[in-house]
C-alpha cells in the first residue's frame, strides 16, 4: 500500500489500514523534525507545516484511537534545557498546546470536553479567549509575595534558571501587592519583545555592524538566555502572565477569576483576553483579534481557548503533551514563490531516505528559508516534484518550511521527472521499501555510516543519556577514528584513552581540561534510570512515553529482558502481558521483541549492563490505595467516560491494562461488563461496581 493513493484523502475518508500506514509516517516525519529543532538547532520547517503534520495525526488518532502509536507525538513537550544554565525541575510539568486551525476543529474540542465530561448538550461551556503570544514560555516562583526563581519551559519538565535574567523584565513584579496572595505560587507566562523595541533592537545592531535579528522571538529568546543580565536588560523583554504550576493553595472558580487575581497582584495581563459564553461568540472574538492582528504592537501567532471552570480543568487533565481543556487556534500559514535548485537525499538512524528540497533562499514571514522537506518518494511522486521547478513554499510550525504546490506554467521544457536513488547515498547498499511501509530504507544497518552515527547520536541525546560534550560532531569524530563503535565503547574511552599512544587531550581541537571534562560527563552517566536506557536504544516505535510505560511495568532490566525473551513466542503469556499494557500495542510489542531477539542487540544490552548501574523504575511514593496496583476497565460507566476514568487511575499511579490476568487487581465493570468481568471471577480477581471503584480511590 503506498501513501500517494491516500495522503490527499480527508481523514473521515481513510480506511483502518491506511490510517495505519499514514500514523507512521507522520510519528517518523514530526519526530524527525523535533530532533532537528530540538536537539541539533537545525529545523527545516516552520509553524503552518509542523502544525499541519501534528493536525493530521491528530485527526487520525481521534478518528482510529485504537491505532494511536506508541511513538505518538502528542507525548512529548518542547526542547531539552541548554547546556549552559543550572536545571530547574518543574514541580507541576509545563505543558504545549494542542492546534486547531477552522472552526469545525474548534466545535470539536468542545466536544470532545463534553464527552469527556459527560456533560448534557444544553450545559453551558464557558470559554476564555486571548491572544497567542509569539514569545518564550517561562514560570515565575514567589514565595511569600517574593520573586525567588525563574525558569524557561525546557522540555517540560525541565527547564533552565533564569532566575537572573527575568528579573531584567520590564512587567515581572519583584513583590507582589494586594491581598490573597498564596505562600508559594508559581506564575506562568510568555516573555516577548514589543515591536517597537526590536525594531530598535535591529536599528542599533545595524549601526553597530552586527547582525539583525529575524524576529522579536528570536530575539526575545537569546535575551533571555544571556549570561549576563545586563545584556538581557537591554532587549526590554516584557511578560504577560496567563497560567499558574504550584500553589500552596486553590486558585479560584474560573481562569477569568484568576486573571483578575493576576492583576491585582501586580502582573500584565492580556488586555484582548474575553470571556466567551459559547463557542460561537469565542469564534466571533476570534475573528476581531484576527483584524486587529495588524495593529497590535507585539506579535501572535493565534487565540488560546481555555474553558473557563477550574474543576473541569482539573477533571480534564492532560493527554500527553496537551492539556484537555485548552487549543491554540492558529492562523493560517504564509506562503511564497521561489526555486527548488536540488533534491538531496539524507539518511536516518532508521535508515530512512528522506529527500530535502535545496531551494532558492526567500522570505517567508519574515523567516529565510532555503530547505524545505519532500517527506518521501510518494510526497514527490504525488506533487511532480522536480529540480528546477518554481515552488510555493510555506512556513509550518517553529521546524521546517513545506512545497506546497509546483508552479507547473513556469516548468522548463525539457524539465524531467526526479527518479529517487535506489542505493543509500551514504554507503551505496541497496535502499528498499517493505510492503505498508512509507519510508524507503537502506539496507546497509550497521555498516552504513549515517545509521551507525546518527544511533549513537540519538543514544547520547539529551532525553536518552544526555552527556554533556558528545554531541553529533565529537560522535562523527569518534566514529571515524574507530574510537567509538558501540554504545558501550563510549564508557570504555577513558580506560583505553590511559593507555593510548595518541591520547584524547593531545589530538586536534582537544586539550587536557577539554578531555577530562568529557570523562567526567560520561562516568556521570554511568548510572541512568531504566526507562532513559530503554528510549536510549532507538528501537522503533518506542519513544519516551512507552520507554517510561515499559520501566514501570517490569521494573528493571533483568525483568524486562527475561519478558521479552519469553515473548518470542507469540503464543506466550508473556507477549500476552507484553501486547496488552495499556498504550503499547502489537506494533510497538513487536518492535521490541524483534529487536531483543537479535544476537548483535542482545550483545549491545550485554555489553551495557556490564559498564552501567541501571537504576530500576521508582514509582512514586504510594499516595492512593491503588499505587501500582493493575486495574482493567469494562462495560459502560455513567459516572465518568471511559477516558477520565483511565486518566484519573493513572494520576494515582495504577497501571491501567487492557486485559485481565492474574496479574491484575481490581476489574472495574460497568453495565453490560461482559467477558473481562467473568474471566476476572474465575481468576479470583477482585471485581468493583463504579461507585466501589469511586468510593476506593475518594471519588
Amino acid at each position: 500500500m503506498s501513501l500517494q493513493d491516500f495522503s490527499h484523502k480527508a481523514v473521515e475518508d481513510l480506511s483502518e489500514a491506511e490510517a495505519l500506514v499514514e500514523l507512521e509516517y507522520l510519528a517518523s516525519e514530526i519526530a524527525r523534525h523535533d530532533q532537528l529543532y530540538y536537539q541539533r538547532s537545525e529545523p527545516e520547517v516552520e509553524d503552518p507545516a509542523y502544525d499541519a503534520l501534528r493536525q493530521r495525526n491528530s485527526a487520525i488518532e481521534a478518528r482510529f484511537p485504537h491505532l494511536t502509536r506508541p511513538d505518538s507525538p502528542t507525548g512529548k513537550v518542547g526542547a531539552p534545557p541548554a547546556a549552559g544554565f543550572a536545571k530547574v525541575r518543574h514541580s507541576v510539568p509545563m505543558l504545549s498546546l494542542g492546534n486547531a486551525f477552522g472552526d469545525e476543529e474548534m466545535g470539536e474540542f468542545t466536544a470532545r470536553a463534553r464527552r469527556f465530561l459527560k456533560l448534557d448538550q444544553d450545559e453551558t461551556v464557558a470559554l476564555m479567549a486571548e491572544p497567542k503570544i509569539d514569545g518564550l514560555s517561562a514560570s515565575l516562583r514567589y514565595e511569600k509575595g517574593v520573586y525567588v526563581r525563574g525558569a524557561t519551559r525546557g522540555d517540560g519538565e525541565e527547564g533552565e534558571d533564569v532566575t537572573e535574567n527575568l528579573r531584567t523584565v520590564i512587567d515581572l513584579p519583584a513583590k507582589l501587592k494586594g491581598s490573597g496572595i498564596p505562600d508559594v505560587i508559581e506564575v506562568r507566562g510568555e516573555v516577548y519583545m514589543a515591536l517597537a523595541d526590536f525594531t530598535a533592537l535591529n536599528q542599533t545592531r545595524e549601526a553597530e555592524g552586527e547582525q539583525a535579528f529575524v524576529n522579536p522571538r528570536n530575539a526575545a529568546s537569546g535575551g533571555l538566555r544571556q549570561i549576563d543580565p545586563a545584556l538581557s536588560a537591554k532587549r526590554r523583554l516584557r511578560l504577560f502572565a496567563y497560567a499558574w504550576g504550584e500553589t500552596s493553595e486553590p486558585i479560584g472558580g474560573t481562569y477569568g477569576e484568576f486573571l483578575t487575581r493576576l492583576k491585582g497582584w501586580g502582573f500584565q495581563v492580556n488586555p484582548l483576553a474575553e470571556r466567551c459564553e459559547t463557542l460561537e461568540a469565542g469564534l466571533e472574538h476570534y475573528r476581531r483579534i484576527v483584524a486587529a492582528r495588524p495593529t497590535l504592537p507585539y506579535e501572535i501567532d493565534g487565540v488560546v481557548f481555555k474553558i473557563d471552570r477550574i474543576d473541569w480543568q482539573q477533571r480534564l487533565g492532560a493527554a500527553g503533551r496537551e492539556p484537555r481543556w485548552a487549543i491554540a487556534y492558529k492562523f493560517a500559514a504564509e506562503q511564497a514563490e521561489t526555486v527548488l535548485n536540488k533534491i538531496s537525499i539524507q539518511v536516518g538512524r532508521t535508515g530512512s531516505l528522506t529527500p530535502v528540497a535545496e531551494l532558492e533562499p526567500v522570505m517567508v514571514g519574515g523567516v529565510t528559508v532555503s530547505r524545505a522537506n519532500l517527506h518521501n518518494k510518494d510526497e514527490i511522486e504525488r506533487k511532480d516534484i522536480r529540480e528546477g521547478d518554481h515552488v510555493v513554499v510555506q512556513r509550518a510550525g517553529d521546524v521546517i518550511p513545506q512545497v506546497v504546490r509546483v508552479v507547473t506554467e513556469k516548468r522548463e521544457a525539457d524539465s524531467k521527472a526526479y527518479e529517487f536513488p535506489k542505493t543509500c547515498p551514504e554507503c551505496g547498499s541497496h535502499a528498499s521499501r517493505e510492503d505498508g511501509e512509507v519510508a524507503t530504507r537502506c539496507t546497509g544497518g550497521l555498516v552504513c555510516p549515517a545509521q551507525a552515527i546518527e544511533r549513537l547520536r540519538h543514544f547520547v541525546s539529551r532525553d536518552a543519556f544526555d552527556i554533556e560534550g558528545l554531541g553529533e560532531k565529537q560522535v562523527k569524530v569518534f566514529w571515524e577514528a574507530k574510537l567509538v563503535r558501540s554504545p558501550a565503547d563510549i564508557f570504555t574511552l577513558e580506560d583505553r584513552d590511559n593507555v593510548s599512544e595518541q591520547p584524547l587531550a593531545s589530538q586536534k581541537g582537544w586539550q587536557a581540561k577539554s578531555a577530562s571534562n568529557l570523562f567526567a560527563a560520561i562516568a556521570a552517566r554511568k548510572t541512568i534510570p531504566l526507562e532513559r536506557l530503554i528510549y536510549a536504544l532507538g528501537i522503533r516505535h518506542i519513544g519516551q512515553t512507552t520507554a517510561r510505560l515499559l520501566a514501570r511495568r517490569y521494573g528493571n532490566l533483568s525483568a524486562l529482558r527475561q519478558a521479552l525473551s519469553a515473548a518470542v513466542d507469540r503464543e506466550n503469556e508473556a507477549y500476552t502481558e507484553l501486547v496488552n499494557i495499556d498504550g503499547i500495542g502489537a506494533v510497538a510489542a513487536d518492535a521490541l521483541v524483534d529487536f531483543h531477539a537479535e544476537d548483535h542487540n542482545a550483545e549491545v544490552l550485554d555489553a551495557l549492563e556490564a559498564e552501567l548501574d541501571i537504576t530500576p523504575f521508582t514509582a512514586p511514593a504510594a499516595t492512593s490505595p491503588i499505587s501500582g496496583k493493575v486495574v482493567v476497565f469494562t462495560g459502560a460507566l455513567t459516572q465518568m467516560s471511559r477516558a477520565e476514568a483511565k486518566a484519573r487511575a493513572e494520576s494515582l499511579d495504577a497501571k491501567v491494562s487492557g486485559s485481565v490476568s492474574k496479574k491484575t487487581d481490581y476489574v472495574v465493570a460497568g453495565e453490560a461488563a461482559g467477558s473481562k468481568a467473568k474471566k476476572a471471577a474465575e481468576l479470583g480477581v477482585t471485581v468493583l461496581s463504579e461507585q466501589e471503584w469511586l468510593d476506593l480511590i475518594g471519588g
